[in-house]
């Protein structure tokens, strides 16, 4: 799947109920893998010893799980359960009637041995057919890969450029998207606003966070 390496191959089928029998989950929670899921497949093992690529500072491995599902429908707090419960960073492969959707999140250490997660922000491809799409595994250690496949996966939603580490791009997206949210809030707010000051005051307001928005967007 994704035309990754054949040393990387893994293909072994993950009981559903393994997450969330052995993770703290809500009922909610336990529905949605439930219902929602059919089945989960280990795909594929992205490290040193399968993929001739040296270790990173930040990552051991990648893993590679198709997720067979009932529908398009999957909540993102399954994904995040999967990820915070597994010490490694993760590829997902939502799959359904022959198309496939990648899914990732910017995932860090919380401490130095490595034994516990945080997940950030999830950026995913759209819908396609589950032929049409490959992941390149670009870089010379495992931290240059995982950084080049999240920014393939993202794609446009990550904004940024290739001179500014993973890191900073994602810090710079977050903030964008942030005034963006005040922009509109702001906006809505004015539309409703019946006096004519407070809605010269507003104005003033989306003009400033406008301004802010052109200097984080150029850098």
């Amino acid at each position: 799947m994704l035309n990754l390496p054949k040393t990387t191959e893994f293909n072994k089928r993950i009981p559903k109920k393994k997450f969330y029998e052995q993770l703290e989950v809500t009922p909610e929670i336990k529905r949605f893998f439930v219902d929602q899921i059919k089945n989960i497949i280990w795909r594929n093992k992205i490290a040193p010893s399968t993929a001739n690529i040296a270790a990173g500072e930040k990552v051991n491995e990648i893993e590679v799980f198709e997720i067979q599902l009932a529908s398009k429908d999957l909540e993102e707090k399954v994904l995040k359960l999967i990820d915070q419960g597994i010490p490694y960073h993760i590829v997902f492969v939502l799959h359904q009637e022959k198309q496939i959707q990648i899914w990732t999140a910017f995932k860090e250490a919380k401490n130095k041995e490595g034994t516990a997660y945080k997940v950030a922000a999830y950026y995913h491809t759209d819908w396609m057919p589950e032929d049409s799409f490959s992941l390149d595994l670009k870089g010379i250690n495992m931290d240059q890969v995982y950084e080049s496949l999240v920014r393939e996966i993202a794609g446009d939603s990550l904004l940024g450029n290739e001179e500014e580490s993973l890191e900073e791009s994602i810090d710079r997206t977050n903030e964008i998207n942030s005034l963006k949210k005040k922009i509109e809030k702001l906006q809505a707010k004015m539309r409703k606003e019946k006096q004519f000051n407070k809605k010269v005051k507003l104005n003033d307001e989306v003009k400033q966070l406008r301004v802010d928005l052109l200097k984080i967007k150029n850098g």
